[in-house]
Order: C-alpha cells, then sequence, then structure tokens
C-alpha cells in the first residue's frame, strides 16, 4: 500500500497517545502508524484510524518499511516512552527534524542515561549496572543502603524496587521477569536512593528553545522510602521553596540530552546536597496533566508536539504558561492486599466532588488487583483543579476520606495464580 498524500509518522499511538492521530488529520496529514512492540501491536483497536499500520522492531527495520511504502513522511513523533530511540534516530535517517540522534539510546535505556549523564556533568545518584538477577545483591552492597533497583527499559515504574536494608533484599522477592511491555527484563540498574522531594517537570521545546508548562511535586504520606511515587501529585508554583532550581537544573539536563524540539517530561529528586536527575523523557507527560492542560489551559499538546516535530514553533513556546488553576491527582493502592477486587468504595462519591474533573477506575469486581507498585496496578486515580495548592490538597484528601479498595485473599483466582492474572490485566 501506498501512501501519497504528506504524512506524519506516529510511533506506538495507542493509550494517552491515541489522540496523536486526530491531531494529525486535523493539521491536513494522513496518519502513518508504527507499533514497536507485539504488546502495543495486541491492543484492541490499535490500528483504527491508521492509513497505513507498520509493525517495526528497530529504526533499520522501520526506514526500509517506510521507503518501501513510498511514504512522503514530514515528521516522526514520539507518542509513548517505547518509542522515543526509534523516533530519533528513524527522522535522522529520513532527514527530519528531531532530537540528537546520537543520544537517542540515552534518553531511553536508564543505563546509557546514567553513563551520558556522568560524562555530560549532570548529577546522578551512584549505580551499578548488573546482568543477571543473582549480581544485584552484590551491587547493592557495592552501592550502600538504600538503593533502587530498575529495569533499563520498560516504563510507568514496572519491575522498580526499593531496598532500604541489605535484609529487604530477601523479603521482598526476586525482580520482575517482563517489562510492562511484557519484554523480558535482561539487565538492571542498583543504584543509590536518594531521599528528598521528587518533582516532575514538563517542558516544551523548539530550535533549541525550552519552555516551562509546569512542575508537579510527588507527596506521600510519610517519610518512608518508596518505590512507586505516585501517590498525591500536585502543581507547584513559582512560590515553591524549589521551583527556581528545578527548572534550572531541568533545563541543563534538556541541552545535555540533545533535546531541542518537542515536550519533555523529567523526574529530579532535590536532596540536601543538590539535585540528581532520575529520569529525562522526550515525550508528553503521562497520568492527568495533559488532559488538565487542555480542559483548564487552553493549551493544544498533541497539534504542537506534532508542529515541533514538523521543525515550527508553536504557539505554546512564544511566551510563559500561565494556568488559571492548579492541578493535582489522587492514586489510592491496594494497601489490603492482592486479590480479586470486592469493591473500590467511594469512588462515585469522590467523583462528584467540587473540583474533581475525572476519576478512573484500573479493575472491574472479580478482577485480580496486584500490589501497588506502578502504573499498570492502580485501582483508583482522580484528577482534580483548584483555585490554589491549598485548595487542592484539601480536595486530594477528601478523596482520600472516601475512597478505599477491598479486595478478597489472592488463595486462587479461578484456577489463576495471582502474578498470571495481574500480567493479562497490563
Amino acid at each position: 500500500m501506498t501512501i501519497s498524500a504528506p504524512a506524519i509518522i506516529l510511533v506506538d499511538p495507542v493509550r494517552q497517545g491515541r489522540p496523536f492521530k486526530a491531531a494529525a488529520r486535523d493539521l491536513g496529514f494522513s496518519v502513518v502508524s508504527l507499533y514497536t512492540h507485539d504488546y502495543l501491536a495486541s491492543l484492541p483497536g490499535h490500528a483504527e484510524g491508521d492509513d497505513l499500520s507498520l509493525y517495526p522492531a528497530d529504526p533499520h527495520e522501520a526506514h526500509r518499511l517506510i521507503t518501501a511504502a513510498g511514504v512522503d513522511a514530514r515528521a516522526v513523533v514520539p507518542c509513548l516512552e517505547a518509542g522515543v530511540h526509534l523516533t530519533d534516530v528513524l527522522a535522522d535517517r529520513l532527514g527530519l527534524p528531531g532530537n540528537d540522534h546520537t543520544l537517542a539510546w540515552a534518553r531511553r535505556n536508564k543505563a546509557a542515561m546514567r553513563e551520558h549523564a556522568a560524562q555530560a556533568g549532570v548529577r546522578i545518584p551512584e549505580f551499578r549496572l548488573v546482568r543477571s538477577r543473582n549480581d544485584i545483591a552484590a551491587a547493592a552492597h557495592e552501592v550502600g543502603f538504600p538503593v533502587i533497583v530498575k529495569p533499563t527499559l520498560g516504563a510507568g515504574s514496572q519491575g522498580v524496587r526499593v531496598f532500604s536494608t541489605a535484609a529487604d533484599l530477601d523479603a521482598q522477592g526476586p525482580p520482575v521477569t517482563h517489562d510492562v511491555y511484557r519484554e523480558p527484563v535482561r539487565e538492571w540498574l542498583v543504584e543509590r536512593y536518594v531521599r528528598g522531594r521528587e518533582f516532575a517537570v514538563n517542558f516544551f521545546s523548539a530550535h533549541g528553545e525550552h519552555r516551562l508548562v509546569d512542575i508537579w511535586e510527588y507527596l506521600r504520606p510519610d517519610d518512608a522510602d518508596y518505590d512507586f511515587p505516585l501517590w498525591d501529585i500536585v502543581q507547584i508554583g513559582p512560590e515553591h521553596p524549589d521551583f527556581a532550581r528545578v527548572e534550572t537544573y531541568t533545563r541543563g539536563v534538556l541541552s545535555a540530552f540533545g533535546i531541542r524540539r518537542g515536550p519533555s517530561h523529567t523526574e529530579v529528586k532535590c536532596a540536601d546536597d543538590g539535585e540528581f536527575l532520575i529520569e529525562v523523557g522526550a515525550r508528553l507527560s503521562g497520568g492527568p496533566a495533559v488532559d488538565l492542560w487542555i480542559a483548564h489551559g487552553g493549551l493544544r499538546p498533541f497539534h504542537d508536539t506534532i508542529a515541533c516535530y514538523l521543525g515550527q514553533r508553536p504557539a505554546l513556546v512564544e511566551k510563559p504558561v500561565v494556568f488559571p488553576v492548579r492541578f493535582g491527582s489522587a492514586v489510592v493502592h491496594n494497601e489490603q492486599g492482592p486479590g480479586p477486587l470486592v469493591a473500590v468504595h467511594g469512588a462515585e462519591e469522590a467523583a462528584r466532588l467540587p473540583g474533581v474533573d475525572s476519576v478512573e477506575l484500573g479493575y472491574a469486581p472479580g478482577e485480580h488487583v496486584p500490589a501497588t507498585h506502578d502504573n499498570v496496578s492502580i485501582p483508583f486515580s482522580a484528577a482534580v483543579h483548584g483555585p490554589d495548592s491549598d485548595a487542592v490538597l484539601a480536595t486530594l484528601a477528601r478523596i482520600r476520606s472516601l475512597v478505599r479498595v477491598e479486595t478478597r485473599p489472592a488463595a486462587a483466582v479461578d484456577g489463576t495464580d495471582a502474578a498470571t492474572a495481574a500480567s493479562s490485566h497490563a
């Protein structure tokens, strides 16, 4: 099949990346979609809205397929974390605008990310790279506790575990064997766990100019170490004591990692001894942020992302982004223990609260709910807004007073073991 009309190549336009298809059409382009993992290509309706659907395993294969189809490509756009490496390598081969393709792997693989950061003078935690689960314990003792262990690929905190003491290595069991895309995990990053405040920083860039969109702080209920940051997440403003230094630090990260165009999502920790890079992603933020930008800020993030990868300067980068309200999100964990879901009590009442934009239920009654450790094991979440941070925090507290996740013991799930049931949900 040949696509004769000018096309936007979308890499993994599923789930939160699906709106890129409508944006591309609205801008007058054909839609050519690339699906980089078998799991993403298995999602129901994944190819709906495509003029052409292709299934490349790597940039070389993607280039061959695009060339063979005679696609008049004008931009290559990443829609999920999975496709950020392929996006910029393919754009370079097609002669299209993109970020520095020589650093594409460092923006995707966490070990390469750490190595490049060290070379570029970006502050990072001490780390070790291991390629066998049997070597994790030795690496953890070398780095010193507390440590955090994470697969070098994947996304959404899948398989990430924190070990505060040596005893935790045995108590928490072995690492997961497959990432969120159901690919086998072949290497792990073992690094010093940084205790401090954690922030998610969203920018848009055009021609190397970086425009801050917003900064969110991950708020936890106590000072305990954590491997999954999502609990209460609140948009902060310039009045926050860490706002300026987080913004400045992140600008340096973007430049160091060759991000010159498009959205980016960077996670930073602020400790007593400075700022540390946790992760940088050349992609739109996940979670509720983008929907809240659209609903309350009048932004067009999907259109503007495409514009950036067309080599244009969207309106978003021309002046400071100012929102008329503050945003927040509540993520309610399964704390009762893994098992079949009985109910998410209080969900309907929470949805009716003033300032609640949306609620999302991750499981239906009877489905197996694992202990919440990552983005794919969230039973309840809500997106909220309010006139200021105090109002947002009050709404999040009210949600938590209403919502409770109830499960039954996980002795058996209709003859299926719990691990298998949890995997099938992802």
